[in-house]
């Protein structure tokens, strides 16, 4: 109660409410692009709306929020069902590996301020860079060319993708990070906490991967924070419950 009587609200909610914008802004072309690129031209503006409805489901689960847009879009448009699923997985595919990215970048700046866990990341890198090489050589028919896998309805997108388009995701999705680093940072300050926006490029990662997670509240993302500042238990957890809740509730509204 006392953290929450010290915080500059009329800022943090201006703050958060630009940056949700700019989020579902940058969300809808990803998702429009990758529609593009394996399914049929469709128009950004047409995608705006299923998009944002798609942010109701997502109080629950993210996942299955993307799940729901693959449904409207195949009733609305016709589309093989089973196709657009496959650029759904497409898209949540490669935000794993983007946010790895991110979390390295993030690391390689400032892993000397980071906790000592962070250590594993360099380590999780090269493993999910072995994985990824595998995976492309897979649906490119490099790696097991005889497999019939790669042919199912469910992996279209995979199978159409090439190396661009997986390039072409990072580019489009960084900013909406790269934003985040700044909002969080400036949220940070606004709730008495002093904060460096490299650290938060380390810290954002994983606390967005935790966020993914379907507990109450997103406990986890909760969690997160106040683990990554142990000296401000008080202010991180009220930060913490009220930065991503907002958000996610925000976004639906």
């Amino acid at each position: 109660v006392q953290v929450f009587g010290t915080v500059q609200w009329v800022p943090w909610i201006g703050l958060m409410m630009a940056y949700s914008g700019f989020y579902f802004l940058i969300d809808t072309l990803v998702v429009t692009r990758a529609l593009t690129w394996f399914i049929k031209p469709i128009r950004y503006r047409d995608i705006l709306p299923i998009r944002a409805s798609a942010y109701i489901i997502s109080i629950f689960n993210e996942q299955i929020g993307k799940g729901a847009m693959a449904y409207y879009l195949n009733k609305r448009d016709g589309v093989p069902g089973w196709e657009v699923g496959s650029v759904m997985l497409f898209v949540m595919f490669c935000e794993v590996f983007y946010l790895l990215f991110w979390a390295t970048v993030g690391f390689v700046f400032s892993g000397a301020s980071l906790p000592e866990v962070f250590g594993l990341i360099p380590y999780i890198a090269v493993g999910a860079a072995v994985v990824f090489v595998a995976w492309v050589l897979y649906f490119q028919g490099t790696i097991w060319p005889s497999n019939g896998l790669r042919d199912k309805p469910i992996l279209h997108a995979f199978k159409m993708a090439t190396l661009k388009h997986y390039v072409l995701f990072l580019l489009l999705r960084s900013p909406a990070l790269l934003s985040a680093v700044v909002v969080y940072t400036i949220a940070l300050r606004l709730f008495g906490i002093d904060a460096s926006f490299l650290s938060l490029l380390g810290y954002l990662p994983v606390i967005f991967f935790a966020a993914a997670v379907p507990t109450p509240m997103r406990a986890a993302a909760i969690t997160f924070w106040v683990i990554l500042f142990p000296e401000n238990e008080g202010q991180m957890a009220a930060f913490g419950f009220v930065q991503h809740n907002f958000f996610i509730l925000f976004n639906a509204l």
